[in-house]
């Protein structure tokens, strides 16, 4: 964490700005650390058929790069046919390989600089910046097509104890063009304050995989949230 980072951000900052237009914000739908192919299949097929999803991240932990990529040749067709990017977590050599429209990096998974040469212009390349401002400010100089904050909230899916505050989207879209990703224990219930605060894309997991009426009631119980 850097001094810039240790200067708390007022809640009416962005107030004090003109904020251009944006795109309203969109679904980024991130996949279980843990599936099964094919029955997985049928799952996003009813995720991404229950309302509009802007992305879907394959996130697999623990297991073989042919596991990764015998799921990203399962599954990709499914994305395309819906116009739903297909992004890969951690590995941007896997994603190369898988034909994804583009990989998200951690800290410690590696440059933008090499992932980027390694894509190429068109891929869609985010980076994890939890709740640094300037980490977000350093992936942007660096390439980056999206920055990601988080966790907002208590998350069992990737536990972390950053937690920021809505401001910080607030302040993203004011100095920045670059899309925001807000990530972390978010659902229908508490994600309006990270929506009003600018947040270009919710990332969602439980909330969708674990939802009592499927997958396609999960994206589909953003409706209101979001404004479908």
């Amino acid at each position: 964490m850097t001094d810039d980072d240790l200067i708390p951000l007022p809640a009416e900052f962005a107030d004090r700005f003109d904020q251009e237009d944006r795109p309203a914000c969109q679904l980024y739908v991130v996949s279980p650390a843990r599936i099964e192919i094919p029955a997985f299949i049928d799952s996003l097929k009813a995720a991404l058929d229950g309302g509009p999803v802007a992305a879907f991240q394959l996130r697999l932990k623990d297991v073989s790069d042919d596991m990764v990529l015998r799921a990203c040749e399962a599954l990709l067709p499914v994305c395309n046919e819906r116009e739903v990017a297909f992004i890969l977590n951690d590995r941007a050599d896997l994603a190369k390989r898988a034909g994804a429209d583009g990989v998200h990096l951690g800290q410690g998974d590696g440059s933008l600089a090499e992932a980027r040469a390694l894509l190429g212009a068109g891929a869609q390349i985010g980076r994890t910046c939890h709740d640094s401002r300037h980490l977000a400010m350093e992936a942007g100089e660096q390439g980056a097509d999206y920055v990601a904050f988080g966790a907002f909230y208590d998350t069992t899916t990737k536990p972390s104890h950053y937690r920021p505050q809505p401001e910080i989207l607030s302040w993203w879209i004011t100095l920045s063009q670059l899309p925001c990703v807000a990530i972390g224990g978010i659902f229908p219930h508490n994600a309006a304050p990270l929506v009003d605060a600018g947040a270009d894309f919710i990332a969602v997991v439980r909330a969708v995989w674990e939802h009592e009426g499927g997958p396609g009631a999960g994206v589909a119980a953003f409706k209101d949230v979001l404004g479908w």
